[in-house]
């Protein structure tokens, strides 16, 4: 079984790529988490978990739903996570997460694939896009191989870069990055709610025909680059950037 959760549909599209080559199940977690779903997930095939990185690990909110759910079934559980750069020491935490849930780590691997935190950083053009996903193309042939075989994912020893990016860097971004204060609509804002409806943990609503952000934003990003009009902004970062919504289906 495949279980993803994806903002602007990256982690999407390699999660059903995934599942459409090994013929197995792709499970969207947003409605699960969204809803606070923690009843039991059973499949007798090897769990494969694909997720964003959110500074060098997994988002917290996958993590906190995955301690609270219930897995019945198989132990085995692969994690393959998108990324814009690296993934770093993502794989430490992972199998502590493991333990914790007494199943057995089969790997991680980091997928570069489009950037799409519009809070920080520059999102490529459509033409880009397509050509950084078709370099991806290969990496998620391995996963898929791997998979088949019953392999675990290749480990990669991370460098000291890498235990700083997943330890204290990532320690320190929630509270000094992840809130909602610098979101805003503009007048190019038509009410259609879009952004409350992508909003994983319900922290957009409409009020008054225009959305608000509560106090548990996770920084998915769903809300700003799914806007149909690119009618919310980030502070002055996201000006006149491109949004960013991943175009290659399945």
């Amino acid at each position: 079984m495949i279980l993803y959760f994806s903002g602007t549909g990256n982690s999407e599209y390699v999660a059903r790529r995934i599942a459409r080559e090994t013929g197995d199940e792709a499970i969207n977690l947003f409605e699960r988490i969204r809803k606070g779903d923690f009843s039991p997930v059973h499949s007798d095939r090897p769990l494969v978990l694909v997720t964003p990185t959110y500074a060098w690990r997994i988002p917290r909110i996958v993590e906190n739903w995955i301690d609270r759910a219930a897995f019945t079934g198989t132990k085995k559980i692969y994690f393959v996570l998108t990324c814009g750069e690296n993934i770093g020491n993502a794989g430490k935490y992972l199998k502590r997460l493991c333990e914790r849930k007494a199943m057995d780590y089969c790997g991680c691997i980091g997928i570069v694939m489009p950037e799409n935190y519009i809070a920080l950083f520059s999102t490529p053009s459509a033409e880009e896009a397509l050509q950084i996903i078709e370099r991806a193309e290969p990496v998620t042939d391995k996963v898929i191989s791997c998979i088949e075989k019953g392999k675990k994912l290749p480990e990669i020893k991370a460098s000291l870069a890498d235990k700083i990016e997943s330890g204290i860097v990532n320690t320190l971004f929630y509270p000094l990055f992840v809130h909602a204060k610098k979101f805003y609509v503009t007048d190019a804002c038509i009410s259609c709610g879009k952004c409350a409806e992508v909003c994983p943990l319900g922290n957009t609503r409409i009020e008054d025909g225009r959305p608000v952000w509560g106090g548990s934003c996770t920084h998915c990003m769903a809300c700003i680059c799914r806007c149909p009009k690119e009618a919310i902004e980030y502070g002055k970062h996201s000006k006149g950037l491109s949004r960013y919504t991943c175009k290659k289906k399945i």
